[in-house]
Order: C-alpha cells, then structure tokens, then sequence
C-alpha cells in the first residue's frame, strides 16, 4: 500500500500534537562562503603587496584624540576574509545541528568584510585616507528617508494595507517641502509642510482599499506614478519658471552640548539636524506604541485576524484609514530630506527609487520599527560607502559604486526575507 501524500503545507504547519520536521538550511553558509573566499582572492591576495591604508577616527573637535591607524593593506584584508570565513564556517556547523545564528554573526560577518574592502581601496593611497567617523556620519543622514519610508510601511502593513506608494510619499513630501518653505522663506515651515504631501497620497490609498476593494499593489504603484507625474508637471510649469517658488533652503545642523564632542560616536549621533532627532523619537514611539500599547495590540489584530478583531468591537476599517494615512505622513517627513534637510532644492524624480529600498528595509526588520531602523542602516551605510569609495578615487568604475546601494538590498533581502512573515491579512479586504 503507497503511503499518503502529505501536503507541504502541513510540513510547514504541522497540526497540534505532531511532530514538527526540521530542514537544514545551507543557502546562507554558502553564500558567506562564496563571499568571503571572493573578499580573501580579490581584497586580500590580490592588494597591492607592500602597500599600506590609514583609517582616520577622530577630529580635533573631541574631548580626546583617537590614534590613527596605518595598516598592511594585504596583510588587514587577508585576515578579515579569513575571519569570515571562520563565521561562514560556523554559520554551516550551527546549520548542520539545525540552530540558527545570533544576530552577533552577520553583524561582525559584515563588519569583516567591509572592513576587508575599505583596507583594499585603501591600498597605496598616501595622500588620502579612510575617514570613518564621516563614513558613520553619512550612513545616518543616507539611511534617513529610508527609516520613515520603513516606518511608514510597518504601519500600514501591520494593519493590513500594502504600502507599495511609499516612493510617491516621500517624493510628495519633498516638493511640498521645498514649495512651501520657499514660499514662506523658513525651512522649518517646509518641514511642517511634508507629511501633509504624504497624507494626502495616504488617504487616497486608503479610500481605494477599503471602500473600492481595489488590490493595494495596484493603487500603489497607480500612486507612485501619478505623484511622479504631477510633480513633474509642476516643477515644469512652475518652479523653473519661479525660480523664488523652488529655493534650496536648508535645516541648520544643532549640536547636542557635550554629547557631539564624545569620539566617533558623537558626530554621527549628536550632530545632526531636526529630522534626524525627530527620526530617533518616532522610531522609539513606535517601537513601544506597537508592541506595548492597547492601540499596537488592536493595530496588529486587525494586520493578522479582521474578523475577529471585529467580534470584539474594533473597527477594522476605520482602523486601517486612520494607520494608511499615519504611514503616509510619516513617509512624507522623510521626503523632507531630500529638500529641505539636505539644502538642495526639488528636482524631477530626486527620490530615485528610495521608496523602493524602504520597503526592502521594512521587510528585512520584520515590520517591526527597531528593525526597520537597522535594515535601514544598512542600506544607508552601503550608499555612504560609494560616496566614500568615489572621494578616494577608487578603482572601482564609477557606475557599479551607484549600484551598491541597490546590490545590498537585492543580497539582504535575498539572503533573509524567507525567514520573515508578513502580517496574515495584508493586501485582503475587509468586507462585512
């Protein structure tokens, strides 16, 4: 007698009472595998031999200052792809007794071979060096619009609205911003200005998916183009024929007393400008509003079971409105850095995709804000490392510098989304 098929769905979950089967996952041991022994050939065998990089942590601005450092530049590299290799290594044994690794292992996995890298660019470069301290500093100012795009995105989704219209939020916030704070000559009113732009595209989105019942994809991407297209006509139309209309005003940098003289650590964290404090506060917010508070815990019931959030009186709905429209002005901010924030003024599609990345981050933290932060991070860290790479005059050809940030979130995400799950409800309508 042939055995019954079994469903793959009841592998991946298996009623109550039976036993649960476990699989070996090999693909990340193999891919930091691959990645290292390249990172050992290419930075490591491969430097220049004789040369040396020197890596610069400290200004003369700070309490006390760091040493710079001067190392072998074949010799450093060499030994931080070895080290990866050792974590790939571990990451297979730990797969072979079916354990996943601590969050430690990418962390110092990817410090490894980004420091492996930075020694290799470095190599033989006498008159220049590798500022960190900059490097850090620009990775947070790069990850910002990411972060509230993310953060837009988690609480859209958390309550089951896909908010794939993120990109035309953040592009919809940097032109009011850049409008309206020329119009009243004061960055900060146009600061106040962004996330109307974004919750404005919010509840569009937000009447369309639950009042039409139209796919939440769909509206979305309807949405990035409309803004692109509407922005565009106006900044024609417009602003270069007003050229007062379009200024490059710009959110002056303040400068935490004490706290912004601490080495490495202050620059990058207490020299920063309004958004970027006001970024650390919602982020913080959020993480304990979704997680700790009556509203996170309806929030997320209505993301993962409407009906039965509906039983116990919750207003599935006008719960879902009310959080499209919320994300949609938390994106809008981040808009502002494009504008306002980085003292530039607006141009046709200067998001260039940010929104995209965004949702990416949101993914990659798990919906959750703290993630978000991190993933964000990441890819804001890996578009700092190209403007490094291009300021040191690097070897790397100019065009694959502006694909890192975009190879980081393909590989990240890639690499770690199956290990996530979306909110149960996202993208289905609630029809009473």
């Amino acid at each position: 007698m042939s055995a019954p098929a079994i469903e793959p769905s009841a592998l991946a979950h298996p009623e109550p009472g039976e036993p649960v089967i476990k699989r070996r996952s090999w693909k990340a041991p193999i891919a930091l595998g691959v990645i290292a022994v390249a990172s050992l050939v290419i930075f490591g065998l491969l430097s220049p031999s004789g040369s040396q990089t020197t890596f610069v942590f400290a200004r003369s601005t700070d309490f006390f200052t760091l040493p710079t450092l001067t190392v072998s530049s074949r010799g450093a590299a060499i030994v931080l792809s070895v080290l990866a290799l050792l974590l790939a290594a571990y990451s297979a044994a730990l797969a072979a007794n079916y354990r996943k690794p601590g969050i430690w292992l990418p962390v110092v996995y990817g410090m490894a071979i980004i420091g492996s890298l930075l020694t290799w660019a470095g190599a033989g470069r006498d008159n220049t060096s590798i500022q960190f301290t900059g490097l850090l500093t620009s990775s947070l100012f790069l990850a910002v619009p990411l972060v509230f795009g993310a953060l837009a995105g988690t609480i859209c989704e958390r309550s089951g609205i896909v908010n794939i219209a993120i990109e035309g939020q953040l592009l919809a916030g940097a032109f009011l911003a850049a409008l309206v704070g020329s119009m009243a000559g004061n960055a900060y009113v146009g600061l106040i200005a962004a996330p109307i732009a974004g919750a404005a595209v919010g509840a569009i989105l937000a009447v369309f998916a639950t009042r039409y019942w139209v796919d939440q994809i769909v509206v979305g991407v309807v949405l990035n183009l409309l803004v692109l297209g509407l922005t565009g006509f106006f900044f024609n139309s417009i602003m270069k024929t007003n050229p007062e209309l379009n200024q490059a005003l710009s959110i002056p940098t303040i400068d935490i007393p004490l706290l912004s003289k601490i080495p490495v650590i202050g620059p990058v964290l207490f020299q920063q400008n309004l958004l970027v404090y006001i970024l650390y506060i919602v982020v913080i917010v959020l993480q304990i509003m979704l997680f700790k508070s009556r509203w996170g815990l309806r929030v997320r019931a209505v993301g993962e079971h409407p009906k039965a959030a509906d039983t116990v009186g919750i207003k599935v709905n006008r719960t879902r409105v009310r959080n499209t429209i919320l994300g949609g002005a938390v994106a809008g901010l981040g808009g502002a850095f494009f504008t306002v924030a980085s003292g530039l003024a607006f141009g046709n599609n200067m998001s260039a995709g940010k929104g995209y990345i965004a949702l990416a981050a949101m993914i990659l933290g798990r919906w959750s804000p703290r993630g978000a932060l991190a993933a964000a991070l990441l890819f804001g860290f890996a578009d700092a490392l190209r403007v490094q790479l291009g300021i040191i005059g690097s070897d790397i050809p100019s065009e694959f510098l502006a694909m890192t940030p975009y190879l980081a979130t393909l590989f990240a995400v890639a690499g770690l989304v199956g290990h996530s799950r979306a909110p149960a409800a996202e993208n289905i309508p609630y029809k009473k």
